[in-house]
């Protein structure tokens, strides 16, 4: 039974505008593949990404798609099996992020006082530093492992969500219906609960969505120098790195590379996308302008 046009076109025009954007629908098609080839690897690789049984440094060609690196491994099964090491953790990395700075900044801004004076400044001791130096030394002094490179990104991120967070509380906190729940008795925790984190949810998702990008670079550079994952685990940074030793083999490096650049840019379309979706004046400058 053929389904009908004219209700797959009313089924669209039911979504917000922002997300029937070209760059919004390719974010969208972009980060639900990887996301499904995260769960799905073991069924989609043709090889153990482990196994050093192939060819070495065999190029791109019709038994493997990417070739194969110095070990005799298969690229794109590492490919495959490194979107279920790469993508899980910088999730994972964002989420502690959004949590720690969350409520560290909420916290500033709706108690304020010394709460506030002593979370900004060690907030801005870490903006004090470059972020990547400044998790190359956490990572380092941790150990090099990929548990300790998401400590050390978490380190360097979570200050810029605690400084957003502050703001928009500081923005609620004097509305009327903060003080009107005051007023009825609440104590301060559910007041902050119930009445000023769900109003500041909206930028906070929308820096997190794009800040899922920079993790995953970050992530990614600590594994390239040598400071998150160990061989022979199929990371996508680590695997850029062991590219840097066979130059002329391309392949090696290139296609670790185009997987960290497509999440990277899907991440950043659906941010952008979201942010237009939850501002009303950019929603509503989209919507006249496909009119």
């Amino acid at each position: 039974m053929r389904r009908d046009p004219l209700a797959r076109k009313g089924l669209l025009r039911r979504l917000p505008e922002a997300w029937r954007q070209p760059l919004a629908v390719v974010g969208v098609v972009i980060a639900l593949a990887w996301l499904v080839i995260a769960l799905a690897a073991p069924l989609l690789a043709p090889h153990d990404p482990l196994a050093q049984e192939l060819p070495r440094l065999a190029p791109p060609g019709p038994d493997h798609w990417f070739g194969t690196d110095q070990l005799g491994r298969d690229i794109l099964s590492r490919v495959l099996y490194g979107a279920r090491v790469s993508i899980p953790l910088t999730l994972l990395l964002v989420a502690l992020s959004v949590l720690v700075g969350g409520l560290l900044g909420a916290c500033a801004g709706y108690f304020g006082k010394w709460v506030d004076e002593t979370i900004m400044r060690v907030a801005d001791l870490v903006f004090a530093f470059p972020t990547v130096i400044l998790a190359m030394v956490v990572a380092a002094a941790l150990g090099a492992s990929l548990t300790n490179a998401v400590l050390a990104v978490l380190v360097v991120a979570w200050p810029a969500y605690a400084r957003v967070t502050r703001g928009l509380v500081l923005g609620v906190r004097e509305r009327e219906f903060v003080l009107s729940g005051r007023l009825l008795g609440f104590s301060a925790w559910r007041s902050l609960r119930v009445d000023v984190l769900p109003n500041v949810t909206g930028p906070i998702l929308v820096l997190a969505t794009l800040d899922i990008g920079t993790a995953l670079l970050l992530l990614s550079g600590l594994s390239f120098l040598g400071l998150g994952a160990k061989p022979p685990s199929p990371e996508w940074g680590s695997m850029v790195a062991s590219g840097m030793e066979v130059f002329d083999s391309w392949w090696v490096a290139a296609f670790p590379g185009l997987a960290i650049l497509t999440v990277v840019l899907a991440f950043n379309f659906l941010g952008d996308t979201l942010r237009d979706a939850l501002d009303p004046r950019t929603a509503r400058a989209i919507k006249e302008r496909a009119l």
